[in-house]
């Protein structure tokens, strides 16, 4: 009877599991989707970091301030997971062909934002972010579809929520400009 309640034990704690690997291993998909997420996110927050001392627009240098943060903690979240699992941060080259490869900003555009100032620099940005934070909405979308991992499944739900609140900020801030 000790040994039934001690299984029992394990089994409601979570201790214990019919499918051990899925503790130890992501998802193909989840882990598909976080490393192609991982490096969208750290160009993304390279991006955004430029408008500390670029943009013209304060409203625009708070908003690229909050996606720095939040894009930095997702980083850390992301890169927590794939080594819990055992995977690694980033797939093999050409991993993600079959399906459209990984979706990023041109990295030319990145060394020209670099080189702007002021209203021209704000304007490029939001441009760039616009299409940048959209691809990160789409993938999202794709991983809340076919995901397993729930909480992986959960942040997606949160970037896709985030990103598209984003897109509109920066189309007003377009408006205005």
């Amino acid at each position: 009877m000790r040994f039934l309640l001690l299984v029992l034990a394990f089994m409601v704690s979570g201790c214990a599991t019919t499918q051990p690997d899925a503790v130890l291993r992501g998802d193909p998909l989840d882990v598909m989707f976080l490393q192609m997420m991982l490096p969208h996110h750290e160009q993304g927050v390279e991006m955004v970091a430029l408008a500390k001392d670029r943009a013209q627009n304060e409203e625009l240098r708070m908003l690229a301030a909050a996606i720095e943060q939040t894009q930095a903690t997702e980083v850390g979240t992301m890169k927590d997971w794939l080594t819990s699992w055992g995977e690694p941060l980033t797939a093999p080259p050409d991993s993600h062909s079959g399906h459209g490869g990984m979706r990023q900003s041109d990295p030319e555009e990145v060394a020209r934002l670099s080189a702007l100032r002021g209203a021209e620099f704000d304007q490029r940005l939001l441009n760039v972010m616009i299409a940048h934070q959209d691809d990160a909405v789409q993938m999202a979308r794709w991983e809340t579809g076919s995901g397993a991992n729930r909480e992986v499944k959960d942040l997606a739900d949160r970037i896709d929520k985030s990103r598209t609140a984003q897109i509109g900020m920066m189309k007003k801030f377009l408006d205005r400009a």
